[in-house]
């Protein structure tokens, strides 16, 4: 009686463990699926709100005109080194510039380099 009862056992587990196993079957590659769509949702959103973040900060940076404190300065040393015929150094450009830039972008690394990019360009025409 005991070996019949745990034979019943036996089948009752093995017959449970045989339905969760199909059960797993079925529902594992459509959990997967549901996985991947919901990822590439999250991106799709991700990828909207990155968009509109750059499309704000561009339109403040575009509010923003470029200014420097004093152009008559800058000028007036233009005027003056010209006058002297003081020749810009022609081959050594300033430590962070790159193919490309103009004096706008050497601005932000310091005064003097921007005011010896607007001599340099005023006096050979061209930049680095």
């Amino acid at each position: 009686m005991f070996k019949s009862i745990i034979w019943q056992l036996n089948g009752w587990i093995l017959k449970r463990t045989f339905e969760v196993n199909s059960l797993l079957r079925v529902t594992g590659p459509c959990l997967l699926v549901l996985g991947i769509l919901a990822s590439f949702s999250a991106n799709a959103q991700t990828d909207k709100d990155l968009a509109e973040m750059q499309k704000k900060l561009n339109a403040e940076v575009m509010e923003k005109p470029f200014s420097v404190a004093d152009e008559a300065k800058i000028d007036a040393f233009i005027k003056d080194a010209m006058a002297k015929n003081l020749k810009p150094v022609e081959n050594k450009a300033p430590a962070n510039w790159q193919p490309g830039y103009t004096c706008a972008n050497i601005y932000q690394y310091g005064w003097s380099g921007y005011q010896n990019c607007r001599y340099y360009h005023h006096y050979y025409g061209r930049y680095w």
